[in-house]
């Protein structure tokens, strides 16, 4: 067994990722990354075996405990090392099975390698077990501006280089889900290689043509459209989302809430003299959003933002319990965005 170190992962603990663990846990509700994980791992113990090490998977929802663990006492026939892969690990480590997993990892077995993925877990004493046999690692989904940088590296990877633009416009239009970011990559990787240019390069042209909004997704760019403060260009928008996009009213009115509570969070906040960095991070600001916001937030007061957030968040009250027309009361409160964040103009 290996000496302990600290892991070149971030946010792990316990071994570095490689032959040596005996058992990895892998959390956080980033799939992509506890897949890319166990892949890594995978070829490492293929290389350290000189050869393919035999991979078996459980559902841990119906797996029982002890078929677990008996299959990583067990000799393979075929092969010297095996890799016992559990998803929804969580699930099967409850207050009765725990504690067979705790003796098995005070002493696992040489020929097995047990790797535990889950998107949450609950922290004890069997941690503390697999840091001194194995790895844990945190697979949490990164943050927007970091999802950017990554977006850059992984053309890069792929033989293709990215615009700083085109990387935060895909994350603006997917998420920092990285397993979509993946997807979309290498498909503008393909369609870039198309024009002929030497080297690929994605452009935001490219994200623009190649990567559409689903309707759930079309329903943020209303935001976009209040925060000019026209009331005819939100009214327009409103129309086009429901008549032609067909986005659900309960998703356009989280829409206007949601807008309303970061200008009311942010205007809060600047009177109270926190400082930008603080706010943006604290009401999930980024990019072009974040200025946007923060130029708005200051062309009104705190308290007629404050009463447009309650009207708001009336008017979600209202269209959930069915009292009025649900357009005719989002018309109006587009109405009210202009008139609050025209104020000082």
């Amino acid at each position: 067994m290996a000496k302990r170190a600290n892991s070149s992962k971030a946010g792990a603990s316990g071994l570095p990722l490689g032959p040596d663990s005996r058992i990895v846990l892998l959390t956080g509700k980033e799939h992509f990354l506890r897949s890319g994980y166990t892949d890594q791992l995978r070829e490492m113990l293929n290389e350290s075996e000189g050869g393919e090490v035999e991979v078996v998977r459980f559902d841990g929802d119906s797996t029982p405990a002890a078929e677990v663990l008996d299959e990583c006492r067990s000799f393979g026939l075929m092969v010297t090392h095996k890799m016992v892969v559990v998803d929804e690990a969580d699930r099967l480590l409850n207050e009765s099975s725990r504690p067979a997993f705790e003796r098995y990892a005070e002493q696992p077995a040489d020929t097995a390698t047990l790797v535990l993925r889950a998107e949450k877990w609950n922290k004890g004493k069997l941690d503390k077990l697999i840091e001194k046999c194995g790895t844990i690692i945190k697979c949490d989904q990164i943050p927007p501006e970091r999802a950017v940088s990554w977006c850059g590296g992984r053309a890069n990877k792929r033989g293709a280089s990215m615009q700083a633009r085109a990387a935060q416009l895909l994350v603006e239009r997917v998420g920092p889900d990285l397993g979509r970011l993946a997807s979309e990559i290498d498909k503008l990787i393909s369609a870039a290689a198309a024009d002929g240019t030497d080297p690929i390069t994605i452009t935001e042209g490219h994200v623009r043509e190649f990567v559409g909004l689903s309707r759930e997704e079309q329903v943020w760019t209303i935001q976009e459209v209040l925060l000019t403060g026209r009331a005819d260009a939100a009214i327009a928008m409103l129309h086009e989302l429901v008549e032609v996009s067909r986005v659900s009213e309960v998703l356009i009115r989280f829409a206007y809430v949601d807008l309303a509570r970061k200008l009311h969070g942010y205007a809060r906040g600047i009177a109270s003299g926190v400082p930008a960095q603080q706010l943006n991070k604290s009401l999930r600001l980024w990019g072009a959003s974040a200025g946007s916001v923060a130029r708005a937030a200051q062309i009104a007061s705190p308290s007629a933002l404050a009463r447009l957030f309650d009207e708001a968040v009336e008017a979600d009250f209202r269209g959930k319990t069915s009292q009025g027309d649900a357009v005719l009361a989002l018309e109006a409160l587009s109405v009210r965005f202009a008139q609050v964040l025209r104020a000082r103009r």
